[in-house]
């Protein structure tokens, strides 16, 4: 056996150890998040009377952020998280820098804190890291970092169906990354999983939390078309839809086009074949 055949068995053989070690660990998950979960409550009404802290120290409340006329992106966070929400909020961020639309006009987003001892200053450096890295100008308004007392964050946390603990030993919450999209009036439209929030997931999410009052009427054809799959986290194209519509464009086209066509081809077919009559009586 030469150096080179040597050199392959060798990797071979070690991807025989590696390969049993890797499936294991991505089918445990780690003890301090396997017996958490999202219930997700979808139509439900949030609890807006609950009173937080908002990165300027002023003493708020949940439906302060709810005007009424644009829906509002919702998440549980915490700034001394190590690394979760921080690959969550940029994520999110990278979806938002995508849509034309800008925090504050057509849409807020709100960060609720679930650590109770986070201060209002340690909110406002997280607000100002997330509101720079968007990057669009006279937008801050649209950026809330809240903090609050723990019954209030157990009761958000609650409603929203988000469990999460506070694990002693490292000093940290372990919790899910999950984003909820709310309706203008404060109720849960949907769910958005993970830390990559493509630009079409959080624009059809919006139109559709925002129940057709943001966005065009091409959006609102897109929402028809698409519907959200929960196990990829996006919205996917819906075939009974298209059929649908198919069927719709073919009728349209058939009524409006084809027929007021043939119906003049007819009547120009009939008006020649006179003129050809009269001719020929004439010769």
């Amino acid at each position: 056996m030469n150096s080179k055949q040597s050199f392959i068995l060798t990797l071979f053989l070690s991807a025989l150890f590696v390969m049993p070690v890797q499936a294991e660990r991505m089918e445990k998950a780690p003890k301090d998040i396997e017996s958490l979960d999202v219930i997700e409550h979808l139509d439900s009404r949030l609890p807006l009377g609950l009173e937080f802290q908002d990165s300027n120290g002023k003493r708020v409340k949940l439906e302060d952020y709810f005007k009424k006329d644009r829906p509002v992106i919702l998440s549980l966070n915490y700034s001394n998280c190590p690394m979760l929400c921080s690959l969550q909020l940029t994520g999110l961020v990278r979806g938002l820098k995508d849509l034309e639309w800008s925090t504050g006009q057509q849409y807020d987003f709100v960060s609720v804190s679930i650590d109770p001892k986070e201060t209002y200053q340690r909110a406002n450096l997280t607000k100002q890291k997330y509101y720079k890295e968007y990057n669009r100008s006279g937008t801050g308004d649209g950026w809330h970092f809240l903090c609050g007392d723990q019954p209030a964050i157990t009761e958000i946390a609650k409603a929203i169906g988000v469990q999460y603990k506070y694990v002693e030993e490292r000093k940290e919450f372990a919790h899910p990354a999950v984003l909820v999209v709310c309706t203008p009036d404060g109720r849960i439209s949907r769910y958005l999983y993970g830390i990559q929030f493509p630009e079409q997931t959080l624009k059809l999410a919006l139109v559709e939390a925002s129940e057709g009052k943001i966005g065009s009427t091409i959006d609102r054809f897109l929402l028809f078309c698409f519907h959200y799959d929960a196990d990829s986290g996006r919205y996917a194209p819906t075939a009974r839809n298209i059929m649908k519509i198919g069927g719709f464009a073919t009728v349209f086209i058939l009524t409006v086009v084809l027929i007021p066509y043939w119906r003049g081809r007819k009547g120009r077919t009939e008006i020649e074949i006179v003129q050809t009559q009269k001719t020929a009586d004439g010769t």
